[in-house]
């Protein structure tokens, strides 16, 4: 963190870097507990450079950060730190420099690549690569063409890929295992970009803004409050929109953005802590609420991606399941697992994203939780979370977590039925398996 009154700035590995200077990229650093809280105050509008900048002040280990970049554009990305004030309020001000004067039009297969470049690390790419996917998802609903004809304009530059790249590791470095934000302000106003002049939320933000809770936050001249950059981060690092949870808080990081402003400071503040203890997955009953509705036009495709946008809401659990309606007709019973404080942002979910015209909201119901926790293993060099449940002092049951599995198969050329099998493998060679005491260390949320 920063000393106000300092000239320079203290990366989290030790650099002492004057204000102003590059950061000089040294070791990954390497994998921490995933056991904090992110909490993001959007209430003035996010952008990638913003939340890079609120990260590194808030302790994230830019050293890392510079490593992470230098293998993703060797020789081509740099960062650079100074310290601003915005208003009456000190804030980091982090630049990432991009030596790129002209642009290529890429695609989110280019980036992929480059975010596979061999040494990053696979929390950062998958991250970034969630992040970049959005984008790519709202860009083809906005143009109405495919996820792989999209070209990526202003965000895909390396300065933009910088940014999203530098959060993502970010985040890794601090810890991060769940993140919710404030509503998010998005502005008034017009922009004028490639496409021209723009009404404010631009199509791209308010695609991302599905399921999420926006506000103009300001006046009509308030202009361009978030991007899509800082949009589609905010998705890719929560999970809900809260006030301030109850959190031990760690560490505090404000970061300013470039343009100057004279109606607010202009700044996004992040929060980083731990929730108390008893709030946990602790044994016994939990009040929660089911919200439900029958469907019975909704192309099946569809569903996938219905059950996300339920959880990305704020359900803890969401499921189909098949029924037989009045005279015959085949249709599904959609239900989501929520706590009653969140049913009705979920019940706008289900109506949003599916046909039905009614949601059932029943309540309240009680469910039993056992203790859980998510311990990595080492497979080849990749690391797979396995998740762990059972009474706090004994394993009841060891899963590992299928997107780590995923992607090992996918690294590693293979069936995922192989790599789920030699995870299952890792898993009980690791002393996690039904009986076996219960793990000392969490290694962070899976789903």
């Amino acid at each position: 963190m920063h000393d106000p009154a300092a000239h320079s700035f203290t990366t989290a590995d030790g650099q002492q870097v004057p204000l102003g200077e590059r950061i000089t990229p040294t070791s990954i650093a390497p994998d921490r507990p995933t056991d904090r809280h992110l909490w993001i105050d959007a209430s003035q509008g996010a952008a990638g450079d913003m939340l890079l900048a609120a990260l590194i002040d808030a302790g994230a280990d830019a050293g890392s950060v510079a490593a992470v970049l230098e293998l993703v554009a060797p020789g081509a990305l740099h960062l650079q730190t100074r310290q601003v004030m915005r208003g009456p309020f000190r804030a980091l001000k982090v630049d990432v420099i991009a030596d790129e004067p002209h642009p290529p039009t890429r695609h989110l297969s280019d980036v992929a690549e480059l975010l596979h470049a061999e040494g990053v690390p696979e929390v950062t790419s998958a991250l970034a690569l969630t992040a970049f996917t959005a984008i790519a998802q709202a860009e083809a609903a906005a143009h109405g063409t495919s996820v792989e004809a999209v070209h990526f304009h202003e965000v895909g530059a390396l300065d933009s890929i910088g940014d999203i790249v530098g959060v993502a590791e970010a985040a890794r470095t601090l810890g991060v295992g769940r993140g919710s934000s404030s509503v998010v302000a998005v502005g008034t106003g017009t922009i004028t970009t490639q496409h021209g002049v723009l009404s404010v939320p631009p199509p791209a933000v308010i695609e991302l803004a599905r399921g999420w809770q926006v506000e103009s936050g300001g006046p009509p001249e308030a202009g361009e409050l978030t991007t899509p950059t800082g949009m589609a981060l905010i998705r890719a690092l929560c999970d809900t929109v809260e006030a301030l949870p109850p959190l031990t808080v760690e560490s505090i990081g404000t970061g300013a953005g470039s343009r100057l402003r004279q109606d607010r400071p202009g700044v996004v503040r992040v929060v980083l802590g731990t929730p108390p203890a008893a709030e946990a997955t602790a044994p016994g009953p939990h009040e929660v609420a089911e919200v439900s509705a029958n469907v019975d036009d909704l192309d099946p495709r569809l569903w996938p991606d219905v059950l996300d946008r339920l959880l990305q809401a704020g359900a803890v659990d969401a499921w189909l399941t098949p029924i037989i309606m009045k005279k015959g007709r085949p249709a599904h019973t959609v239900t989501a697992l929520v706590a009653p404080a969140t049913a009705e942002a979920v019940a706008r979910a289900m109506v949003e994203h599916t046909s039905t015209i009614g949601v059932r909201i029943a309540q309240p119901a009680h469910r039993h939780v056992l203790d859980r926790a998510w311990v990595p293993v080492d497979l080849d060099g990749h690391r797979v979370r396995i998740k762990v449940s059972g009474d706090g002092a004994r394993i009841q049951q060891a899963t590992p977590e299928f997107v780590d599995v995923a992607a090992v198969a996918t690294a590693q050329s293979q069936p995922q039925r192989y790599a789920l099998a030699r995870a299952n493998a890792a898993a009980w060679a690791a002393g996690l398996r039904p009986g076996a005491p219960w793990p000392t260390t969490d290694g962070g949320q899976g789903s």
